[in-house]
């Protein structure tokens, strides 16, 4: 779909077509359909960071609390939004070892109960150990510099599942 037909999709459907670019918050989606036009897919995306830089910082991490612990029981029960069961496993977090599932498990309730929020990362961008590094290595942030690492991540998923909805404007200069 293109940014113009973008434009014309009445609420509802605008809702249901990107109610899920920030993970289980239609809500974000359904505030930004009122800032339409969009001039381009980066000014849809703009209005939807701009909307998040625009909360509260609890506002903030309630979007964070939203996603689901990485290798936690909904990918293990089917439960994930079909995004995220992809991101998952895409980055390889469905073939960790036993050991490394354990590993994730402790780090992934050592974060929550350090910072209140689930570990987010954009996993379509890192894989497994990169995954499993990075959440050892961000337990040691402060909590106001860790939220606002965890809502960049959340707005590089949303970057990267807009870009598998609306195409890109091409240019036909010659």
């Amino acid at each position: 779909m293109d940014i113009g037909s973008v434009n014309y999709l009445p609420y509802e459907d605008f809702v249901d077509v990107f109610g899920n670019v920030v993970e289980k918050c239609p809500l974000i989606t359904a505030a930004v359909w009122s800032r339409r036009p969009f001039s381009s897919l980066a000014d849809l995306e703009a209005s939807i960071n701009d909307f998040i830089d625009a909360l509260s910082e609890s506002g903030k991490e309630g979007i964070l609390r939203v996603h689901p612990d990485l290798t936690g029981r909904d990918l293990q029960s089917g439960t994930l939004t079909r995004e995220s069961r992809e991101e998952q496993v895409q980055a390889g977090l469905d073939t960790l070892t036993t050991a490394e599932v354990s590993r994730m498990a402790r780090l992934n309730t050592e974060y929550k109960d350090h910072f209140g929020f689930p570990f987010v990362i954009c996993a379509r961008m890192n894989n497994k150990a990169t995954i499993l590094r990075q959440l050892e290595e961000r337990l040691r942030n402060e909590r106001t510099i860790e939220r606002a690492c965890a809502i960049d991540e959340v707005k590089k998923i949303c970057h990267l599942r807009l870009q598998g909805l609306v195409v890109p404007e091409t240019s036909n200069k010659l």
